[in-house]
């Protein structure tokens, strides 16, 4: 059997194994895809701490991932060989429980995440269910695309559900993986997009991104200068920081909402007498289906959004790992495949 280079995870904590394994081979509904840039995450910290429930292991992880279809299994007809191809957080789903029932894919009670449940994009190859796969525009490189997936999607997906309409003020909160591209995700759908970081010196990068203006929690009470432009309707809160969030929940106008997509371990704070008062709401978003991948992929060939990435050979995803987790990447870290 032909082998491929992967890199592995043998148990919760241990450290990323550059090993060969045998090039898999997909089954019916399944395609094999040979991966060309596969992008690393902050939720991957799940497989590799093993803090999510019913993993299995070893386990390579990845779910930001762009490649070429490269066999497909029986069944499939939809999908052919040589076609450009991503796959994000959304693995699979089973369609028969009852969200699934009612079109509610994410809310599946049998949900499969890549690299989580299955294996992932670490890898020269990997299987991928069909109903996972998303269509990459040619205009879109690998390494571009690979973020798209998950980042992208999650940023896209939620502001398009956010009740917020054109014209509408719409802060992004942090400017890191998500959050660089919330602010243009914002700004292209036509909102009064306000960037809110600590530190002057981000200031340029989002209102190249951008913003109509930049709000330095260092210097100024956020939260108040919003509301003295009327509130938000929106605040995208894509940093993981929960005190952070909590702090800007007055700067929401009447019938505002913090979109929360940034996952933080702490509890979000406030009262109810600033939810009751202005009507205001938290809400949370996970990622979106294949087909709203596809959506976001589709708007940023459009429009000229693209992620800002580091790439590193999928050899070194120790480095980029530990360059991901320790904020030093600007702004994704992608890994590439020889």
């Amino acid at each position: 059997m032909p082998h491929m280079t992967a890199v592995q995870l043998d148990s919760p904590g241990a450290a990323f194994e550059v090993v060969n394994r045998e090039i898999p081979t997909p089954g019916a509904n399944q395609v094999r895809i040979k991966v060309q840039a596969c992008g690393i995450c902050h939720s991957d910290l799940f497989v590799k701490e093993g803090y999510w429930p019913g993993l299995h292991y070893p386990r390579v992880t990845g779910h930001e991932v762009a490649g070429i279809v490269d066999e497909v299994g029986t069944g499939v007809t939809t999908w052919k060989r040589g076609q450009r191809v991503g796959v994000g957080w959304h693995g699979g789903h089973c369609g028969e429980c009852n969200p699934c029932r009612r079109g509610d894919f994410m809310g599946c009670l049998n949900f499969r995440v890549t690299g989580f449940h299955d294996d992932g994009g670490y890898a020269q190859y990997m299987i991928a269910r069909t109903e996972a796969l998303a269509a990459i525009p040619d205009s879109i490189s690998p390494a571009e695309a690979a973020p798209i997936l998950c980042a992208g999607v999650t940023t896209f997906n939620s502001l398009r559900h956010s009740g917020a309409v054109a014209g509408d003020l719409v802060a992004v909160q942090g400017l890191g993986g998500l959050g660089h591209l919330g602010i243009q995700f914002a700004n292209k759908m036509g909102f009064r997009t306000v960037a809110i970081g600590r530190g002057k010196d981000k200031e340029s990068l989002a209102l190249k991104l951008g913003a109509a203006r930049y709000l330095d929690t260092d210097a100024i009470d956020a939260a108040k200068e919003l509301a003295s432009l009327g509130g938000a309707s929106v605040i995208l809160a894509t940093a993981p920081n929960s005190k952070a969030m909590s702090a800007l929940i007055d700067g929401l106008g009447v019938g505002g909402r913090l979109l929360v997509i940034g996952a933080g371990a702490d509890p979000i704070s406030v009262t109810p007498v600033q939810l009751i008062m202005s009507r205001r709401s938290i809400t949370g978003w996970p990622s979106g289906t294949a087909r709203d991948s596809e959506d976001t992929l589709n708007f940023c060939a459009l429009t000229g959004i693209r992620p800002m990435v580091e790439t590193v050979p999928l050899e070194q995803a120790a480095t980029g790992y530990e360059r991901m987790l320790n904020g030093k990447a600007r702004f994704r870290m992608v890994l590439t495949m020889k």
